[in-house]
């Protein structure tokens, strides 16, 4: 199974178009997850066309996608729990504040965003995956999103782009 995930696009107001690499990874998509901060929900739309979306909702979201989005959740793919939560807050890391999200929840992968930073490591046994953004690299030298390949195990690579 395929799994395209992103985060942190902040349309319209980093640009009004998901870009074309990525839509081009979205054709053989069986599963897109978004990390929040999605700023708008034609994107939630956009992605709706290649495959089921599950996402969460960041902390620049507008009440419409408040309502319609979760602070955290908890999906299984392939046999694997998969808990996507933003990571913003106050204290710690923001993959620290993503893992204790999911602390009483045992998962196999947390992912989560508003860092803008890529991200793939393991930590206390889960796969902790950050994709960066797709449409706001910040000081990176380039924009990202990552894809995830479930079946006996986990496969993710993350795709950098300019």
């Amino acid at each position: 199974m395929k799994v395209v995930i992103l985060s942190d696009t902040h349309m319209p107001k980093k640009g009004s178009v998901l870009p074309e690499r990525f839509l081009n990874e979205l054709d053989q998509a069986d599963h897109i997850i978004h990390a929040g901060d999605w700023s708008t929900l034609e994107v939630y739309d956009i992605l709706s066309a290649y495959a089921p979306v599950t996402g969460v909702q960041g902390n620049v979201e507008d009440e419409h996608i408040r309502e319609k989005m979760p602070e955290r959740e908890v999906i299984t793919l392939e046999g694997f729990r998969i808990g996507i939560v933003h990571g913003h807050g106050s204290g710690k890391t923001t993959d620290r504040r993503a893992f204790d999200a999911f602390v009483d929840e045992p998962v196999d992968v947390i992912i989560f965003g508003h860092s803008h930073i890529p991200l793939l490591r393991y930590f206390k046994k889960c796969l902790l995956i950050n994709p960066g953004s797709l449409m706001d690299k910040r000081t990176n030298p380039y924009y990202s999103f990552a894809v995830m390949n479930l079946g006996e195990g986990i496969e993710v690579r993350h795709v950098f782009f300019s």
